[in-house]
């Protein structure tokens, strides 16, 4: 993707792109909080599986409204397509590269049965905890504890979505990608399942690591999503993680072009 996209420089251009960011945030926020509530008081009473799907279900569909409002009123251009290829092919780890905050609303408003491995201060956040916990997702401060959690899940059908590098990439795009961390392998590892790619590109390092919350973006902002390759069931974690070091950042170097050998079966 060509990160320097062509934009409008005249004076009202650059109020719709400030509108455009008080409207984007104000809208995440706004569907998260009008979930928030209702996650609070149903999460003790209702049985384990229900709580489960239920949670994942309005995560997906709130997220899926508020990917709408972006296109439809912040011209954001989103090509997320790929996604749903990966809705009814059984459990698997789904491996990201994570340039923005907004990657992980994006993949999660594709997939009903995601569940997120999250940062645990993210979970204990008033605005997205409560509707995380009640999907049931993973929070990384104890990684054996969590590896087992991600089995737990996998071995009944979930997908776990991961970002291996920890953390928002620092520098997108002109460092494509951070040092990857071995969650990505243990997981895969000790629940014996693939582990899929996805390839995601931005056209701007918008809310990306150093992005201060209020700076507006560029518009248009695009984003693509494409699937990468699938990895076969790990055996050794040190090499894997180096191996998908290696993958993701070719495959996110500047010339690289996606080819049908990257695609998924």
């Amino acid at each position: 993707m060509n990160h320097t996209q062509p934009h409008s420089t005249s004076p009202l251009w650059s109020v719709y792109e400030h509108i455009a960011m008080v409207v984007g945030l104000s809208s995440l926020a706004l569907v998260c909080l009008s979930w928030t509530p209702l996650a609070i008081a149903l999460h003790p009473v209702l049985p384990h599986r229900a709580g489960r799907w239920l949670g994942r279900q309005a995560i997906m569909r709130g997220f899926g409204l508020y990917v709408g409002i972006l296109r439809t009123l912040c011209a954001c251009r989103f090509d997320l397509a790929a996604i749903d290829q990966l809705r009814d092919q059984g459990p698997m780890v789904i491996a990201a590269n994570h340039p923005s905050l907004l990657d992980a609303v994006l993949i999660t408003s594709r997939l009903p049965n995601a569940v997120c491995f999250m940062k645990a201060d993210i979970m204990d956040n008033p605005l997205f905890g409560a509707g995380a916990r009640m999907a049931r997702y993973v929070r990384n401060d104890h990684l054996l504890s969590a590896v087992l959690s991600c089995r737990r899940e996998l071995e009944q059908g979930a997908q776990v979505v991961i970002f291996p590098e920890g953390t928002r990439t620092l520098g997108y795009p002109a460092n494509p990608l951070n040092p990857l961390s071995r969650s990505t392998a243990l997981i895969a590892t000790r629940a014996r399942v693939p582990v899929q790619t996805l390839i995601v590109e931005f056209s701007s390092p918008y809310l990306g690591k150093g992005w201060p919350l209020w700076r507006k973006p560029r518009l248009p902002l695009t984003c693509r999503i494409r699937l990468g390759k699938r990895f076969d069931v790990p055996h050794d974690a040190r090499a894997f993680t180096a191996e998908l070091e290696a993958y993701f950042r070719a495959e996110l170097a500047p010339s690289a072009t996606p080819t049908a050998s990257t695609a998924a079966a």
